[in-house]
């Protein structure tokens, strides 16, 4: 563990040094701005909350484990865009987690999040994000910026909030994950972009019931339009995993997309993905193949819906076999007082990198989520979602049904401080034997100053 942490220490001077190259390509623009007008830029902030879970360690329900949690995180956030040449967001906080009743859970966490870019030209950008935390959450946070990205490659930021793994800590597990993404994009059209991103993810769990992992991905996508009407999008993803007990994993996916545009509103498109993943000897090889028809159609401007279906299979060297359908149907709506995303998914993902590693699944979802500005101080928001999972390479047959939700009102009392109310629940039920639980939480946060904490990023405690 101690080479871990060695790497893990090596990787954060690292991202630093990154960091800090991103930050001063604006140096002639720092320069020349006034310092009082840099310093305006730096938001520093509190953030207190006190939660009590029902099950702290979403273990079985005759063995829960109920207890007030304590946080205080101190945190701060600088951002500044120079419109045209670069742009920087980063947040980072950190603090104490404290357990009434279990105070030998208690522990320093700290998370942060860090987007930024330069352009070189108008047409070639680079951009960095970075994403780091320290939590014991039993669920840990959608961390893969996939769905930061459109299907052609474009960044639309955060719009699914409150997405989580479906791998589950169920013992008290302090673990660590930074994520590091640089990519260089080069635009040579309206809508033309050729793309290039490597990510590399760390990940360690101090609880020996847990691998160690890292993750090295590389993500070269071409987004081509041959005219007005007509585009094809073109990407490949190498994925090398290493793992500190399993079988390290060699993977390939290959994604093609022919896109027939109707109308300015209405598009067509006709999606092939294959999947190889390798693992080192004794792992079981397995392919995907998942052919698909879809469309989109912008109802308004800030109003978009997807629908697309079609039918995967995946092979195993084991003669092993799954398959079914594939479908998305989904509604995303950004305006000034309400957002909402409502989606419905079945089809197959992959869990490596994680807590459980749980490897190829075979599921259903429905999910969604709603805010809305209620008035200029008070904002609402609820979400959920409930899955049914299959794990076909597991050997006891496992089967999951996953559900969660969440209300929360946030009101501004005044421009620096903000009080926030949230209520949770989740349960999964599972065929096999201590896997299943079911939790009530109710959080009450403070947070003094302005942060750029949002549900899904991963700043803030995660719901557990």
């Amino acid at each position: 563990m101690e080479s871990g942490k060695m790497v893990k220490a090596r990787k954060i001077t690292w991202v630093s040094w990154i960091f800090l190259t991103v930050l001063f390509f604006g140096v002639p623009s720092f320069v020349h701005a006034d310092i009082s007008d840099i310093l305006l830029k730096f938001h520093p902030y509190l953030v207190a909350e006190e939660t009590y879970s029902t099950n702290i360690l979403l273990s079985p329900n005759r063995f829960k484990l109920a207890d007030y949690i304590t946080t205080v995180n101190p945190g701060l956030r600088f951002t500044h865009v120079q419109a045209g040449s670069y742009g920087i967001d980063l947040d980072v906080s950190g603090g104490y987690t404290y357990y009434k009743k279990n105070a030998e859970f208690s522990y320093w966490d700290y998370q942060g999040r860090l987007d930024g870019w330069y352009a070189v030209t108008p047409k070639l950008t680079f951009r960095l994000r970075d994403y780091v935390i320290r939590s014991d959450a039993g669920r840990e946070d959608q961390y893969d910026s996939s769905y930061l990205y459109n299907d052609q490659g474009q960044y639309i930021g955060d719009t699914q909030p409150d997405q989580y793994l479906l791998s589950t800590e169920r013992v008290h597990a302090v673990y660590t994950r930074n994520v590091v993404e640089p990519s260089v994009e080069y635009r040579f059209g309206r809508e033309n972009l050729a793309r290039l991103l490597y990510r590399n993810s760390i990940y360690r769990n101090k609880n020996p019931l847990f691998e160690d992992s890292t993750e090295n991905t590389i993500n070269p996508l071409l987004n081509y339009w041959l005219d007005i009407k007509n585009g094809i999008t073109l990407e490949y993803i190498l994925t090398l995993g290493h793992f500190e007990t399993s079988e390290d994993l060699t993977g390939h996916e290959v994604r093609g997309r022919y896109t027939h545009r109707l109308n300015p509103r209405l598009s067509l498109f006709g999606e092939y993905i294959f999947i190889r993943e390798d693992f080192a000897y004794p792992g079981v090889d397995y392919d995907v193949h998942n052919p698909s028809l879809g469309l989109e159609y912008k109802f308004s401007p800030t109003l978009t819906g997807t629908l697309q279906g079609g039918y995967f299979w995946e092979s195993a060297d084991d003669d092993s076999r799954s398959r079914g359908p594939f479908f998305h149907v989904g509604l995303i709506q950004t305006g000034q007082k309400t957002n909402y995303a409502l989606m419905f998914d079945a089809g197959y993902s992959r869990d490596y990198f994680t807590a459980e590693n749980l490897g190829f699944e075979k599921y259903y979802r429905g999910y969604g989520t709603i805010t809305h500005r209620l008035t200029q101080r008070l904002s609402l928001q609820a979400s959920g979602s409930g899955y049914r999972v299959w794990y076909p390479q597991s050997e006891d047959n496992r089967k999951d049904w996953i559900w969660d939700g969440r209300l929360s009102a946030s009101y501004a009392l005044f421009q620096w401080l903000t009080l926030t109310v949230e209520g949770g629940h989740q349960e999964t039920h599972s065929n096999i034997e201590g896997l299943s639980y079911s939790e009530y939480s109710g959080t009450f946060r403070i947070t003094l100053g302005q942060t750029g904490y949002q549900p899904g990023l991963g700043l803030g405690r995660a719901y557990r």
